[in-house]
């Protein structure tokens, strides 16, 4: 039989065709719902009757079996696009849509800087980010009684390198590469310790109330170390970019002294986990959530001890909750006891903001360690569902600020300042972690998936902006849901350039 390749060709780019108008009409139908059980109380450069048409225009559009997901993927960029807002020093992404007392001009909080920045990376017009990094750098800190840009810990040079490895532009990285090293040395003229660890109040690393922590003392946290680890290795990758090999070799050096000091002194050899280290003290007793980070910044070595770390998240007496992942284990004797006279506490309650770091650092160790024995794709899934369960509040999406973790109930309730809580992250655990697509600074366009077989049957993730291409990824095991074979099919600019037949690691170079 003779095969007319233009007719083929043209079969098959009207099915892609007709596949992106299906995932337009589930988004369509999304952004109905989550309009109509809003009342809209603050509009910023986004309102409602627009929302449909930015997100159309934006955002990767995903259609998966586990409507849970599904619809939390899409409420989340909903609810991001509503902190979008001008101000006369650059656009901003606000942490909370109600004006809040302690937060900077214009609404601004650092706080969950990174967070915004890894997950705005994937809207195809997110130059507006660029303005809100140099907000930061540039603008915050002007008119104001107190700092406000390390009003909070942060990790912006590995999110601005994030970024980068979505949306490459070096001449941005050139232009401020000096300023991140300025800033770096900042920190440590306000928080190093003398034996080269850093400090941080436990409210200043946006973690008030926590089991080992404090407003006034001068513990050393694996949070902030994990920062500023991250930040190191993230300016030394920069300035490898922008070839200047002398701050390359200066924050090479210092990520690796770092890295063993928090190996040194934060891991706790006997409990297999890192730990606060006391102003004038050993380790604090307690394992908090915050021992996962330093996975989300790759700082730990592939050894099979520092993995056994992993095996307090699936245990009940652990971190795992039924509504997600606890800031403090559950077997802690003063677990969730500081709730009386405060409103923000991290001493086992669920907290978006770490659920979305601990995953992170999950995902890192799943897809980047080969001594990964400690847990499995389906311990990630699980975390990644209940996650996206939660994000509910009287049968409608919702986001707030934290959670009982047996319950579910938002521990502030209903209240305004709490509602579309920009503190965390979802799309991007979404797209990186679980679909895994690992952004890089080469032209590769690199994919690990973490769906176990028999979670998914298929998945489409399309209109993704990647190094300025067009990327659509479609998972089809039987063939039936999108036509366009059995397997993993992915279009780069609407030309299939892949197709394979399991779910698996692959590259595709993009020149």
């Amino acid at each position: 039989m003779k095969i007319n390749i233009v007719a083929l060709a043209f079969l098959l780019y009207s099915l892609h065709g007709n596949a992106q108008e299906k995932l337009a009409e589930k988004l369509q139908t999304y952004v109905q719902r989550f309009n109509a059980n809003d009342n809209e109380s603050v509009i910023n450069n986004i309102p409602n009757k627009a929302a449909y048409g930015w997100m159309q225009k934006n955002i990767p559009l995903l259609d998966c079996p586990d409507k849970e997901i599904e619809q939390t993927y899409y409420f989340r960029w909903w609810s991001y696009r509503k902190h979008i807002k001008s101000s006369p020093e650059g656009t901003l992404v606000t942490e909370f849509i109600e004006p809040v007392k302690h937060a900077g001009k214009y609404n601004s909080i650092s706080c969950a800087l990174g967070h915004h920045l890894y997950e705005g990376r994937w809207l195809k017009n997110n130059a507006f980010l660029k303005e809100y990094m140099d907000f930061w750098l540039y603008h915050a800190d002007k008119g104001q009684s107190k700092p406000r840009f390390h009003q909070f810990s942060s990790w912006l040079p590995d999110a601005l390198l994030a970024y980068y490895k979505v949306n490459p532009d070096t001449q941005y990285l050139k232009d401020r590469l000096s300023d991140l090293d300025l800033d770096f040395e900042k920190w440590e003229k306000e928080r190093k310790s003398k034996n080269g660890l850093f400090w941080q109040y436990d409210v200043q690393d946006g973690m008030e109330e926590s089991v080992s922590g404090g407003r006034k003392v001068h513990n050393m946290r694996p949070s902030i170390n994990s920062y500023m680890y991250g930040n190191a290795v993230a300016i030394a990758a920069i300035a490898k970019l922008v070839s200047n090999p002398a701050l390359e070799k200066k924050y090479s050096t210092y990520a690796q002294s770092l890295r063993q000091l928090v190996l040194d002194s934060l891991w706790d050899k006997d409990d297999k986990f890192f730990k606060t280290k006391l102003e004038k003290g050993p380790l604090h007793p307690t394992r908090e959530a915050i021992g996962f980070i330093p996975w989300y910044f790759h700082l730990p070595p592939d050894k099979t001890t520092y993995g056994k770390a992993w095996l307090q998240l699936p245990d009940t007496a652990g971190f795992n909750a039924p509504w997600g992942t606890t800031t403090a284990e559950r077997r802690e004797p003063t677990f969730r006891t500081r709730g009386t006279g405060h409103s923000c506490e991290w001493d086992g309650a669920i907290w978006p903001f770490t659920s979305s770091q601990t995953i992170r650092g999950m995902a890192n160790y799943l897809s980047d360690y080969k001594r990964n024995n400690a847990i499995n794709a389906n311990d990630l899934y699980e975390q990644i569902h209940k996650y996206a369960k939660s994000h509910v509040m009287n049968g409608n999406p919702y986001i707030g600020e934290y959670q009982d973790e047996r319950t579910g109930a938002w521990l502030k309730g209903d209240n305004p300042r709490s509602k579309f809580y920009n503190h965390s992250t979802f799309a991007d655990i979404i797209i990186q972690d679980l679909i895994g697509i690992k952004p890089r600074t080469d032209s590769m366009l690199e994919i690990k998936p973490l769906i176990s077989k028999d979670k998914w049957d298929y998945f489409a993730l399309t209109q993704l902006t990647y190094h300025n291409r067009n990327i659509d990824i479609y998972w089809d095991a039987t063939g039936e849901r999108y036509h366009k074979g059995k397997g993993l099919t992915i279009y780069v600019d609407g030309t299939m350039s892949l197709q394979q037949k399991d779910l698996k690691n692959c590259k595709i170079n993009l020149n």
